[in-house]
């Protein structure tokens, strides 16, 4: 009985075997197709609105520092790698120049405003002597108004002697010496004519002289006078171009690109460094451009640095979107129309603003490299 028992143990161990690889092969096709589905939902449900790279990198908005004067590099105040404020001063020029500049133009300006001042005291005088020559002209109506008189009188005496002279009751004498009285009357009043003319000549030239004269000076005060405003615009350009032989830094920032020396003679627009702000920098993610058909400005990012590892995560936002793709901007742009050509998926650099707040604890240099994930489910801000 045993023995028969036993065989049909054996005979039936393989079909056991089998049956039982099966349900183990049963439930792991369940558990991979529960674990697909899983993913699906996942997928569909949140990975789906994310899209990632890590070709991102760090940028900011430099700025250069030039001299805005030119002259001789006299102290360096900073070093590579330094921290800045706006404001600090970085470099100072040698201001020898400047300043003697600046002391022609106070003497120009001090001059002008004499000379100005001398138009005003001008123009007293030349009333003066409006006013003298209007009494000329009066003088020399009273004269004309005399010499007339006078030739009336010479008049009527050489008609009254002409007269009597027929009858011989007048001399010939006295006749002749009434034509005489007549002719020198007419010359006297022909002598005070002249003066008087002479005189409104005169006065005219005066009058002349001061309307000329207040051309200078009408409808502005020594300190308006457009011969003042001049000299005290270069007065002012002389202390402008002294104040920038003082170079400052225009924002905050580290100092890099340091390339001048003491000693050296600089020119206006020659680059001496570059301050690179630290806490406002950006992220220029390029993405594919099967990424981007939900990507819109305002869309919501994280990221992370190389330089500090996955620990640190920044937030940030699509601030927008570049209007060409890295190869359109190249120097040498992909010639897509000439027979061997070959498909590519292209980047699109994607700007992204970064949390200040997060900067500043953990700033970021220009050029280091960045993973950006953003949520196009977030939608525009």
């Amino acid at each position: 009985m045993s023995d028969a028992v036993t065989a049909a143990h054996t005979a039936n161990s393989p079909t056991a075997a089998r049956n039982r690889r099966n349900r183990l092969l049963f439930m792991l096709g369940g558990v991979v197709v529960i674990g697909l589905v899983a993913w699906g939902l996942y997928w569909l449900i949140f990975a789906s609105h994310y899209v990632s790279t890590d070709n991102a990198y760090v940028g900011a908005d430099t700025a250069m520092v030039t001299p805005l004067v030119a002259g001789p590099v006299a102290k360096i105040l900073v070093r590579e790698t330094q921290v800045v404020k706006a404001g600090d001063v970085l470099v100072v020029l040698d201001d020898a120049d400047a300043r003697i500049a600046v002391e022609q133009a106070e003497a120009e300006l001090a001059q002008a405003e004499r000379k100005v001042r001398g138009y005003f005291a001008s123009d007293t005088a030349l009333a003066g002597q409006l006013a003298a020559r209007d009494a000329d002209i009066n003088s020399a109506d009273a004269k004309v108004a005399a010499a007339r008189a006078d030739l009336d009188r010479a008049r009527t005496d050489l008609n009254r002697r002409q007269a009597l002279a027929g009858s011989g009751a007048v001399s010939g004498d006295e006749l002749t010496t009434a034509q005489n009285q007549y002719a020198g009357a007419q010359a006297a009043l022909a002598v005070a004519q002249a003066a008087r003319q002479q005189a409104q000549a005169t006065r005219g030239a005066a009058e002349g002289s001061r309307q000329a004269n207040n051309a200078l000076i009408a409808g502005a005060s020594v300190d308006q006078n457009p011969e003042v405003a001049v000299a005290r615009a270069h007065l002012d350009a002389a202390k402008l171009a002294l104040a920038r032989t003082v170079i400052r830094a225009p924002i905050d920032g580290v100092v890099s690109k340091k390339s001048v020396q003491v000693g050296q003679q600089v020119q206006v627009g020659a680059a001496l460094m570059a301050i690179v702000p630290t806490t406002s920098a950006y992220v220029d993610a390029n993405f594919k451009e099967v990424q981007l058909r939900k990507v819109v400005i305002g869309q919501s990012v994280k990221l992370e640095a190389d330089l500090y590892g996955g620990h640190v995560v920044y937030h940030g936002r699509v601030a927008g979107l570049s209007g060409g793709t890295g190869s359109a901007f190249s120097l040498i742009p992909a010639q897509n129309a000439s027979g061997n050509w070959i498909k590519v998926v292209q980047r699109l650099p994607v700007r992204i603003v970064l949390d200040p707040a997060e900067l500043k604890s953990h700033p970021l240099r220009v050029g280091l490299s960045m993973k950006a994930t953003i949520d196009t489910a977030s939608g525009a801000r």
